[in-house]
């Protein structure tokens, strides 16, 4: 049984690294470029340097929908996001993006979006952050305020913004803490780790071969350090100058 459940593992683990960033070569490395929709960027949380990430893995609580964590790499293709206008903005591909904004953030990978609700993420009991439907699903849980920290009016790569959702008014948020988390009695698994969301899935088995460090994403309705994340690598596209 023990074989077979590392084996599943292994699966898993062989599936979330099937996504050695390709798409690399192509990145903007310019401090400063303006975030346009259209644009396919990583975020990374300012505090840990953990990108913004997901991949093929549900929650084995919650919603269980697809899981989203903190990723250490940079180089992971599971932690581009495509940002996108809602449906009901007149905003156009290339446009600049403004503080107060809301948009969608698509998983481009999975195809999902970032999405939250009111369901409690895994380890602290905060608001789920998970990915949700596709390219022809999607809902208000979706949908995400940009704002800018300090006097800029536009996102651009390199600067402090917080994330705040709709629906719930929390804040995307990250951190370092350690949590005590036990495995079938006998493995103390510590941070939010690979480890810890096979756990949700296959039950009480700890697998501390696997420490993967995946910080836990969750949201929290208090504005604080740990809600700062920035555009990182991606492919900036230019500003349309149409408007």
């Amino acid at each position: 049984m023990a074989a077979s459940l590392l084996a599943l593992v292994v699966a898993l683990l062989v599936g979330a690294g099937a996504g050695v960033d390709r798409f690399a070569a192509a990145t903007v490395e310019a401090e400063g470029t303006e975030v346009t929709y259209g644009s396919v960027v990583k975020l990374m949380h300012e505090k840990t340097k953990h990108r913004l990430h997901s991949h093929d893995v549900p929650y084995g609580s919650g919603s269980g929908q697809q899981s989203v964590t903190g990723f250490p790499e940079g180089d992971d293709s599971n932690s581009y996001w495509i940002v996108k206008p809602t449906p009901d903005s007149s905003a156009k591909q290339g446009d600049a993006i403004e503080t107060g904004s809301i948009i969608k953030l698509q998983h481009m990978r999975t195809r999902k979006w970032l999405h939250s609700h009111l369901h409690a993420s895994p380890l602290s009991g905060n608001l789920e952050v998970s990915c949700f439907g596709g390219d022809e699903q999607s809902d208000t849980g979706d949908y995400w305020r940009l704002e800018i920290e300090g006097t800029g009016k536009l996102w651009k790569r390199d600067q402090k913004v917080r994330l705040r959702h709709v629906d719930t008014g929390g804040y995307l948020h990250s951190h370092n803490k350690k949590y005590n988390r036990l495995g079938g009695g006998q493995q103390e698994v510590k941070h939010f780790m690979l480890c810890e969301v096979i756990t949700c899935l296959l039950g009480s088995h700890s697998f501390p071969i696997l420490n993967i460090l995946l910080m836990q994403v969750c949201g929290v309705r208090e504005k604080r350090a740990e809600n700062i994340w920035l555009a990182a690598e991606g492919v900036y596209l230019p500003v349309n100058k149409s408007k």
